[in-house]
């Protein structure tokens, strides 16, 4: 079995900073894409940023600028790093991962952390 375990939410002032992380823990061949998504109350979860194994980071407009993803293939942990948070950004961040459990699986499959409650608020 494989689970995402995401930590380092919390609440933060507005222009504050946090760094989420997301292990991947359990039996797991190779990672391909891990990202952070984001849902916030009443809206539909969105794409915060995405990085694959090799190849170009994909940032939300809403991020660039301010947020950094980052990946330890070593530890199969993703970060997230977030400066200059805004109210707009208090939501729930959920860690998602392309990832096969052996080598002989035909192809990747994606899993969902439980989420970690970020709150911007003054």
């Amino acid at each position: 079995q494989v689970q995402l375990v995401e930590s380092g939410g919390g609440l933060v002032q507005p222009g504050g900073s946090l760094r989420l992380s997301c292990v991947a823990a359990g039996r797991i061949f190779s990672i391909n894409a891990m990202g952070w998504y984001r849902q916030a109350p009443g809206k539909e979860r969105e794409l915060v940023a995405t990085i694959p194994d090799g190849g170009s980071i994909t940032y939300a407009d809403s991020a660039k600028g301010r947020f950094t993803i980052s990946r330890d293939n070593a530890k199969n942990t993703v970060y997230l790093q977030m400066n200059s948070l805004k109210f707009e950004d208090t939501a729930v961040y959920y860690c998602n991962a392309d990832l096969k459990q052996r080598a002989y699986d035909l192809s990747y499959r994606n899993y969902w952390g439980q989420g970690t409650q970020v709150t911007v608020s003054s």
